[in-house]
């Protein structure tokens, strides 16, 4: 990969895939606001961000593990990153932890697919699953890394590269169950954006209109 490619943030395909404008205004205005839901995010990953092993049981764990891909232009850290010594050969389960619930959308399993891709190439292995751990649940759920999340995963880094390359903030398009839980919604402004976005619309409708009288 050519040294001018600027490497995509794991966190920015998660990003993106929940909302474009959301990741546009973090990695490229570096814009950041807290609310409750990040705040409970960051204490639940404290446990997580420093840089440690642990073996238990046959199974070899390590925190906060940095990624990269030169192939794919990614670069990022593991919350954890399970090495299962119980088999003949080794497993490689990448686990990333979240607060809340699991979601309807799927950017917390591309974000993970992404750190599986990672993990291939360092480490030159197929990684099968890896997990998704919920603090409200306080449980893991199992990722499959089939071709289907692979794909949806391979589309978002092509689209978030697309993104960074352009240096574009997307238009505001407000969406009450997705904006009202952002902790960025009043750096957005989606509902006055959005309105500006449609008001600039129909200005040059009226204008195209009276174009071809």
């Amino acid at each position: 990969m050519e040294d001018e490619v600027r490497p995509l943030p794991l966190s920015a395909l998660q990003h993106y895939l929940f909302c474009p404008r959301q990741c546009a205004l973090i990695h490229l205005e570096q814009q950041w606001a807290e609310n409750r839901y990040t705040a409970e995010g960051r204490i639940l990953h404290e446990r997580v961000d420093r840089s440690g092993h642990e073996r238990r049981r046959g199974v070899h764990t390590a925190t906060a593990l940095p990624l990269a891909s030169e192939r794919l232009g990614l670069t990022g850290v593991a919350d954890v990153v399970e090495f299962d010594e119980r088999e003949a050969t080794i497993v490689v389960r990448p686990i990333e932890y979240k607060r809340g619930r699991p979601k309807a959308h799927r950017a917390d399993e591309v974000q993970l697919c992404a750190q599986a891709f990672c993990l291939e190439e360092m480490l030159e292995v197929t990684i099968g699953e890896g997990a998704l751990y919920y603090g409200k649940t306080r449980r893991r759920k199992i990722i499959a890394f089939d071709e289907a999340l692979r794909a949806l995963t391979r589309e978002v880094i092509a689209n978030t590269r697309t993104l960074f390359e352009g240096v574009e903030t997307p238009a505001a398009i407000y969406e009450p169950k997705r904006c009202d839980r952002c902790s960025l919604i009043d750096c957005c402004q989606p509902q006055i954006m959005g309105k500006q976005r449609s008001a600039s619309r129909w200005l040059a409708r009226q204008l195209q209109t009276l174009g071809n009288e």
